[in-house]
């Protein structure tokens, strides 16, 4: 454990934590859009309003039991910022959210909610580069595709993680979810900018701090 905890590099650990900050504020701007969050985050959201259990408290519940998969058949995929995304993603989401609704408050307009879908695009692609770049561990969540495509290397990674994410998406439809263009924007548009932020962004921070 001590050679374990030796080699950890405490920059990048530090970059993932600021990451997993940044994807929670793009998260609630999500949110606040009023028109749909990333398949995962609305799932939750849906299924934790029908219980009545808190938001952050919901998601950890969930990522606990999708913890147990990752142990079995990803244990390599583990790291600190499983854990961190994990326990606190989700009140990093609530902190951020109570402070624009506060402040901001809820947008009346359909143009205004398709900007701040916009900006909501942007951060989220941005904390998604900086959390998953450092290979500081993969989200109980983000593994299932990876341990998928391990196990069944004929279907491209593409295909197991729309998959899950329509499952995702028809769970928050069915639990009376926002399923809007926020969610689609999540699911189909993050990647070209979260690639734009690895080459241009997180990559060149990443090999700063290196030297």
């Amino acid at each position: 454990m001590s050679e374990w905890i030796k080699n950890i590099n405490w920059k990048y650990v530090l970059i993932m934590l600021v990451g997993n900050i940044v994807l929670g504020l793009g998260i609630a701007i999500f949110k606040l859009s009023g028109l749909g969050n990333d398949p995962f985050s609305g799932m939750v959201m849906a299924l934790a309003e029908v219980t009545g259990i808190e938001y952050a408290v919901f998601l950890i519940i969930l990522n606990m039991c999708i913890f147990v998969i990752e142990i079995i058949f990803g244990r390599k995929l583990i790291g600190i910022g499983t854990f961190v995304n994990a326990v606190l993603l989700g009140y990093f989401v609530t902190f951020f959210y109570n402070i624009l609704v506060s402040t901001v408050g809820n947008p009346d307009h359909m143009v205004q909610r398709i900007l701040i879908v916009c900006v909501g695009v942007v951060v989220t692609s941005l904390g998604v580069s900086m959390y998953q770049l450092t290979r500081q561990g993969v989200a109980p969540y983000d593994s299932l595709s990876l341990i998928m495509t391990e196990k069944w290397p004929k279907i491209p990674y593409f295909w197991h993680r729309v998959s899950n994410d329509a499952i995702c998406t028809l769970i928050c439809w069915l639990a009376g979810g926002i399923v809007g263009l926020g969610t689609l924007v999540s699911a189909f548009g993050l990647g070209p900018i979260v690639q734009f932020f690895d080459t241009y962004f997180t990559s060149k921070l990443l090999e700063k701090i290196g030297n």
